[in-house]
């Protein structure tokens, strides 16, 4: 999925409320090899809830990361997720050519709840049922202000933004990339981020739908923050589990556990609306990605809470990399936090 121009491949690059996550892949026989690496922590509140704050320091950040890494850089996949972007999947029937792309995006129209000159349409055929003579779509829609801010942004960061996914779709590719989609094992790409959680559902092997919930780690953060007297910086490395011998343990479990309360009932609610438009029973796994990945406890709690079990998501389990080339970021360390940009690095555009 995803609106751009041909081009061969890019380098993608995941901006998020609190890092922006440079990738870039060489295509293989049979797969890819990491070539390129780059994390750079953003200030606080730069981006929230869905807003760039502060777009100066985003786009120094930007030029910053590109240089560090290769300052021949042009070409970016980019994604967009939150509010702006609506999903949708409609089944109807089987037509071809441009007589189908005319029937679908009529049906765009009629379900998006933008109007439709504010917004730029997508959509990608599933699957089609040869029996019924029907076909499954998926429908993007994304809000022209909310991407124009978004391409605006690359654009001055003097990067060519020649394509722009969704986080979901990206997560799924990284995901159908480094493991074998199992058809009868029900899956949950989770994905939580600073401020939103990106929930995907595989069934029968076949994307399903996705839920946004408008909660993070920011929540963990705050309150660690607060409990522990920690400044921006110890915060941060807290929620890393990089202050282990520093702060209480079972007192920082405990603020976990405590501040994740919203997070978790959100979940919850997606998993249930899932359960009663899919008609599944149950969910057979949890792929868990993003930085509450890496948060100490937080993995276990959502596995206990939700009776789920529950997976750190390696998007680099099926990439070749040197690891003495990426010596200052230890890519296995921080995996978790690649699924978008290594699902957007992989795109053929």
């Amino acid at each position: 999925m995803g609106f751009g121009r041909k081009s061969k491949l890019a380098v993608g690059l995941d901006i998020g409320a609190s890092s922006i996550k440079l990738v870039k892949l060489q295509r293989k026989p049979g797969g890819y090899a990491l070539k390129s690496l780059a994390l750079k922590e953003l200030p606080l509140d730069a981006i929230a809830a869905e807003e760039i704050k502060d777009r100066d320091a985003v786009i120094f950040d930007i030029q910053n990361l590109v240089d560090q890494t290769d300052p021949k850089i042009k070409d970016v996949v980019i994604s967009i997720s939150g509010h702006g972007v609506i999903t949708d999947k409609i089944v109807m029937d089987r037509k071809s050519g441009s007589e189908a792309e005319q029937a679908i995006l009529f049906e765009a129209e009629q379900r998006s709840p933008f109007d439709v000159e504010d917004v730029t349409l997508d959509y990608h055929i599933i699957q089609i049922d040869e029996e019924t003579n029907k076909m499954e779509v998926l429908l993007v829609a994304a809000r022209n202000e909310f991407l124009k801010n978004y391409l605006d942004l690359i654009l001055d960061a003097g990067l060519r933004p020649v394509l722009v996914d969704t986080d979901a779709f990206a997560i799924l590719n990284a995901y159908e990339i480094n493991y074998e989609v199992d058809p009868n094992r029900v899956t949950a790409l989770i994905d939580v981020g600073f401020d939103t959680t990106n929930i995907t559902f595989i069934k029968d092997g076949l994307y399903h739908s996705t839920r946004d919930a408008s909660n993070g780690i920011r929540l963990i953060y705050d309150a660690i923050g607060k409990e522990f007297r920690l400044n921006q910086e110890m915060a941060s490395k807290a929620l890393k589990g990089e202050m282990d011998g520093s702060i209480d343990q079972d007192m920082f479990k405990a603020t976990v556990f405590t501040s994740s309360e919203e997070l978790l009932a959100g979940l919850e609610v997606a998993i249930s609306y899932f359960k009663s438009s899919s008609g599944v029973r149950q969910l057979d796994w949890i792929v868990l990605s993003g930085g509450g990945a890496l948060v100490p406890y937080f993995p276990e709690l959502i596995q206990n809470k939700l009776g789920i079990p529950v997976e750190i998501f390696n998007p680099l389990r099926n990439i070749e990399y040197d690891p003495e080339m990426f010596m200052e970021y230890q890519p296995e360390k921080v995996a978790p936090l690649l699924a978008v940009p290594i699902g957007l690095a992989a795109r053929r555009i």
